[in-house]
């Protein structure tokens, strides 16, 4: 399976993004990154291969401050910009194959935000591998999960019980309120870089693997009620 360099232009000038598309995938997820590292850091290599060998293709892309080699996250209108280029250029590198949209930590609520203020066409859902609720040492609330009321597609969270940047007591308020669209999985014992304690009997890879797979059932099950909503219609037809 090939690893493609691209190239996304985007208002701020081209980024790199890098395109894994394993034989016979199923569906396209554009990755973002954390706040930080780029995108061929070991997490971002590592889930996409797992998101890969799951039936997932991806196209992983990196936000301008890390192009440039820094570890100063842009302006957030450049960060949002930035997504909206790199999910244009996925939807047309997916074809006729189910678009999700989402990142690591920073880089998935940021797509967030950008479908927020302008819905993000072609894209079915959002993934966001440890969402950042809020900031380590911070008291932890909820003001960055406002936007997403405003986001009307479904919404997958993968969360873990350690997360120094989500209490997982608020995440699921946060779920429930949004209700239906919305799906939490928690992993035992991980924390927000997913790594989990040797006492828990697991290791990295399990987890990795754990969220790729709970991400490839849940893309599916997006898939199913869409086809199932296209047949009702075409009957009322």
């Amino acid at each position: 399976m090939a690893l493609i360099e691209r190239t996304i232009a985007t208002p701020h000038g081209a980024v790199p993004a890098l395109w894994m598309h394993p034989p016979g995938a199923r569906a396209v997820v554009a990755l973002a990154h954390g706040a930080g590292a780029g995108m061929r850091h070991v997490f971002m290599e590592t889930i996409a291969a797992r998101f890969a060998a799951h039936g997932l293709a991806t196209l992983r892309y990196e936000f301008p401050y890390a192009a440039a080699g820094s570890r100063r996250p842009d302006p957030q209108p450049v960060l949002l910009e930035t997504v909206r280029a790199a999910v244009a250029a996925a939807r047309e590198m997916a074809g006729e194959l189910p678009l999700v949209a989402g990142g690591k930590s920073m880089g998935g609520r940021m797509t967030t935000l950008a479908a927020a203020e302008e819905p993000l066409a072609g894209v079915r859902g959002f993934v966001f591998v440890g969402f950042p609720l809020h900031g380590v040492g911070q008291v932890p609330n909820i003001a960055r999960a406002a936007h997403l009321e405003r986001v009307e597609v479904p919404m997958l969270f993968l969360q873990g019980t350690r997360d120094a940047l989500a209490d997982l007591d608020l995440m699921r308020g946060v779920c429930a309120h949004l209700g239906s669209r919305v799906t939490l999985h928690v992993v035992e014992g991980a924390d927000h870089s997913f790594h989990v304690p040797r006492r828990k009997g697991r290791d990295d890879g399990a987890v990795l693997d754990e969220l790729a797979l709970s991400t490839f059932v849940w893309v599916e099950t997006l898939a199913l009620i869409a086809r199932r909503q296209q047949t009702r219609q075409e009957r009322a037809e």
